[in-house]
């Protein structure tokens, strides 16, 4: 009996078996990440399993401003994890949400705008989705990036800053060292899609019987769209959170720094 005759709690169940691998590895090399894995297996399938039935709430809905408004709730839950995350970074909870918002209004708008996807809560809420979560995602790297460079290389800071150098200036390359280590995964990703993996979306419509030449259209779209939101998301996050650490006189606030 394949997949597709069981239900869902029964294929969990089966899948189950790749998770006690995980645990089993950790209380073998003694990683203490058992909990972990525990409280992400419970976590993952109750809010898959409640994002289900708010989807289909939704489909039945066919009202995009219900799409608007789950894609928004996204956006704050988002910038709220990606703050904890980047603990220690001031008011990191505005920044994140803001960056993850303009990256999704961005890069969504230009798909409708385009006609490159209809304006359906079928192709808005999964591909929002995508663009939400990546964009956390960077957000929260970069943050933390420039906070713990910041704090390690504040000597250096500081000596630019008393040879007359701008708070830009002073932080300028561990700003563009934070940017590329946050979107150097996407465009990995990228270079390799096709060769290395076949990504979530492509490979789901093949398992659900779609043609595969129109899944490696549909996974086009999305590697490109998911490019150019984590571009806009690292961009917008690492230029307004640098700045929270200086003064409006471009000097270090010690007191943010470990």
């Amino acid at each position: 009996m394949g997949l597709e005759g069981l239900g869902t709690v029964a294929t969990a169940l089966l899948a189950l078996g790749l998770v006690a691998v995980a645990v089993a590895l950790s209380l073998y090399e003694r990683l203490g990440l058992q909990g972990d894995i525990g409280v992400a297996v419970v976590r993952s399938f109750v809010q898959l399993t409640a994002i289900g039935f708010v989807i289909q709430f939704v489909f039945g809905l066919e009202n995009i401003g219900y799409v608007a408004l789950l894609l928004a709730g996204m956006v704050a839950f988002g910038g709220w994890t990606s703050s904890r995350r980047a603990e220690g970074v001031p008011r990191a909870f505005v920044l994140a949400t803001a960056a993850i918002g303009v990256a999704a209004v961005v890069t969504v708008g230009l798909l409708l705008l385009l006609q490159i996807v209809p304006p359906t809560a079928r192709y808005l809420i999964p591909l929002g989705g995508m663009v939400i979560g990546n964009s956390m995602n960077t957000a929260s790297l970069t943050m933390s990036r420039i906070r713990d460079d910041v704090s390690e290389q504040r000597l250096k800071v500081e000596a630019a800053l008393a040879l007359g150098a701008t708070s830009r200036q002073a932080v300028s390359p561990i700003l563009k060292a934070s940017l590329r280590s946050a979107m150097i995964p996407i465009i990995d990703s990228t270079k390799t899609v096709g060769l290395v993996f076949l990504p979530g979306a492509m490979a789901g419509m093949i398992i659900g019987g779609a043609d595969p030449l129109e899944a490696v259209r549909l996974q086009i779209v999305v590697m490109y769209m998911l490019l150019g939101s984590v571009s806009i998301a690292a961009i917008l996050v690492g230029l307004l959170s640098y700045r929270s650490f200086f003064t409006p006189r471009h000097q270090l606030r010690a007191s943010l720094l470990k």
